[in-house]
């Protein structure tokens, strides 16, 4: 008997598939949800209709109190030796004598064929003690009622399951037909504020209904009006933006808001789109939103028309076509607009690099490796171009202006004499700069002016780009920065600095110029090298994270110290960047501007904001940094103890800020707000002395 059993369970279980099929596909579409959860079917349907028989063998005898076997005359009456006879509502009566078969063939249960089958029940009965009705639980009106089980049969009489597969196929049909309706007519049946059905949330119409079926509970969130309206939309929205443009960023986020998709085309990162948007629109004002191949308008246009309740309206006429080909092209990733040309005098640079004698020589006590003379290049010059000497030698001073050769020693750009050269990829720091890969740009070096514009607005689009960086700036995705399209052409800018001709920068050029570098390589080398976490890291973030710029190797440090802070000594160094002669000196400024020290992010926690600057309004944007600065974590002040607690950056550098502790407090004084400034102030005007304590400097990254 036991094999049989668990026979059974496992060819039910196994055909409880072809079952499953049509729920599977039960769909609620009044009620606006997809379908019943897979898994809570597959359970609900096992615990219905397989009502397994487990063997007396396996099981202990049951013992049944007579205090508690107590039913409702009505529903129920008592058939001699304890069996249980249907009542009106559908009850089924159990554990039916032999002796009574006669008179209640129609309404028996569990009846056998044959009387010692039938004996053998009611012994074990009997031999129990237990000459009392089972009572039964009253069936579901919603749910099938149940079906009597087929008789007992001996092992002779089963049949095989060849014989028996159509008659099993015909029970799981008509049960899972009979259990479809009877969910389909359970949720057609169902009333708002009956104990089966909950609505929650209604007073702010999230639509979210909750249906509580016996075994199964399924709950529904109907869609909401964007996201139906989302279904309906087939098209593509496309916004073209420029970078550090405020209606650009304001246009981004009423779509955030909105929860709709967009292309969105920065015509400061594809340049080429900015022609495709002069020819569709006659200008290149952003932001412009165009519906599949129809121009919407700006900003303005947009909030009219969601202010009029006229969007919708107006997308689903015109975004519920597919994108047709005429619509603005989506932006291609991983290809450069900008065409580049080669120099002028690229042909000679090539000549020369394979017919000079290029090799290591002792010059004035010392071994410089892969040099070559000046009158020799000189002669190939001239036998190259078949020109006279004089051509010749202007040739070569061109060459070295443009930074394809350098003086060895660094002493003059070219000439003609007994001197000794070499190419800009022989030479010794080249290796270890992290904008040049394997040989040199020998492209035209493009205006300062536009590099440094360039630059600015490529960051600028990282910065505001979604998911990049924090909105207020203090956290940094930099894995994300680095899969991105901006930084990828990020990286091919600074190819074109190798040979840059940095003397063509105004002023301010050059101090947003390098200001922007500055940041730009810091999220670079935390890409490359990762953050420094100690003191020999520091060394190889700030002083071996290198770009080669304008022909000459650049560090975060002597971006820092050496330009930035006017050939200044750094924190706890002996010696200064730039040395007497250094061909990096006429990038030095004529004094110190200490509010560089607010513009420079360093990658860490205590780090100012990440920022970059723009050239025409640097000095103001560094006023805004500072400011913003000492109003966040700068400084703050103990009236009580007459003490103020300064950011450890004043520490570092305080020759910048005077020096003295009074000038710094004054220097600090013009760059506070609110209560910190009439505090200070006050404590200023006192007389009394104030104490200056620094804060600790957090070095872990702004992840």
């Amino acid at each position: 008997m036991g094999h049989h059993w668990y026979f059974g369970c496992f060819l039910k279980f196994s055909l409880l598939s072809i079952f499953f099929l049509p729920l599977k596909s039960l769909r609620f579409d009044r009620y606006g949800f997809s379908s019943v959860p897979p898994f809570l079917l597959y359970i609900y349907t096992s615990c219905f209709f397989f009502n397994f028989s487990i063997p007396s063998s396996i099981m202990n005898p049951i013992e049944i109190n007579p205090e508690q076997d107590k039913v409702c005359d009505a529903d129920q009456k008592i058939i001699p030796n304890g069996g249980v006879r249907a009542g009106q509502d559908g009850d089924v009566e159990v554990g039916k004598s032999s002796e009574n078969k006669e008179d209640s063939d129609s309404t028996d249960v569990n009846k056998t064929p044959d009387s010692d089958v039938a004996k053998e029940a009611d012994h074990q009965i009997n031999c129990n003690g237990h000459n009392k009705y089972i009572p039964t639980s009253k069936a579901q009106v919603h749910l099938p009622k149940p079906e009597p089980p087929k008789p007992k049969m001996e092992r002779s009489q089963s049949l095989s399951i060849a014989e028996s597969m159509p008659s099993i196929g015909k029970y799981i049909r008509d049960r899972s037909s009979s259990f479809s309706a009877a969910i389909m007519n359970r949720l057609s049946s169902v009333k708002e504020g009956s104990g089966d059905f909950v609505l929650k949330n209604d007073s702010l119409n999230f639509e979210v209904t909750e249906f509580k079926i016996p075994g199964v509970k399924v709950i529904v969130k109907l869609k909401s009006e964007e996201e139906r309206l989302e279904d309906q939309i087939r098209g593509r929205i496309t916004l073209f933006t420029k970078s550090n443009c405020e209606h650009s960023i304001a246009a981004r986020q009423f779509f955030k808001e909105k929860g709709l998709r967009y292309v969105e085309i920065n015509i400061d990162v594809f340049t080429k789109s900015g022609n495709e948007l002069m020819e569709r629109t006659g200008s290149c004002e952003v932001p412009q939103i165009f519906f599949n191949d129809s121009l919407i308008g700006g900003l303005a246009t947009l909030k009219s028309l969601s202010e009029s309740g006229e969007l919708h309206e107006k997308m689903k006429e015109l975004l519920g076509p597919k994108c047709p080909e005429e619509a603005p092209k989506a932006p291609v990733y991983g290809i450069n607009d900008e065409e580049d040309k080669e120099d002028g005098l690229v042909g000679v640079v090539r000549f020369l690099r394979q017919s000079l004698p290029i090799q290591d020589r002792l010059i004035k006590m010392k071994m410089v490796k892969s040099c070559f003379a000046g009158p020799d290049m000189v002669e190939a010059i001239i036998n190259h171009l078949d020109c006279g000497r004089r051509k010749g030698i202007a040739t070569a001073k061109m060459m070295a202006q443009k930074h394809f050769i350098h003086h060895v020693f660094g002493e003059n750009d070219f000439e003609n004499g007994n001197h000794y050269y070499r190419f800009l990829e022989h030479e010794p720091f080249i290796m270890g700069c992290f904008n040049f890969r394997s040989s040199t740009n020998d492209n035209e070096p493009k205006p300062a002016s536009f590099m440094a514009d360039r630059l600015s607005k490529l960051m600028f689009s990282i910065v505001e780009m979604d998911g990049y960086v924090s909105d207020d700036r203090l956290h940094v995705d930099y894995f994300r920065i680095s899969k991105s399209e901006e930084f990828r052409r990020y990286i091919n800018l600074t190819r074109d600095l190798q040979r840059i001709n940095l003397q063509l920068f105004t002023p301010n050029e050059r101090l947003a110029f390098f200001l922007n570098l500055y940041n730009a390589m810091v999220i670079h080398a935390v890409i490359s090298i990762g953050h420094p976490e100690g003191i020999l890291d520091n060394k190889a973030f700030f002083l071996d994270f290198q770009y080669v710029i304008g022909g000459y190797p650049h560090s975060l440090s002597i971006i820092e110290n050496g330009i930035l802070r006017n050939n200044r000594k750094s924190p706890y160094y002996l010696t200064k960047p730039f040395s007497k002669g250094d061909r990096r000196l006429h990038l030095v400024p004529m004094k110190v501007n200490p509010l560089i020290h607010f513009g420079l992010c360093k990658g860490t926690r205590s780090s100012p904001k990440l920022r970059f600057f723009t050239a025409h309004n640097v000095e103001d944007e560094l006023i805004s940094a500072a400011k913003d600065y000492f109003q966040s974590e700068g400084i703050k002040i103990d009236r009580e103890r007459r003490t103020v607690y300064l950011t450890r950056i004043i520490k570092w550098f305080n020759q910048d800020f005077g020096g003295q502790e009074k000038e710094i407090l004054e220097w600090v004084l013009n760059y506070l707000e609110g209560s910190n400034a009439k505090l200070l102030k006050t404590m200023l005007g006192d007389g009394d002395p104030i104490t200056i304590v620094y804060q600790d400097y957090d070095w872990s990254g702004n992840l």
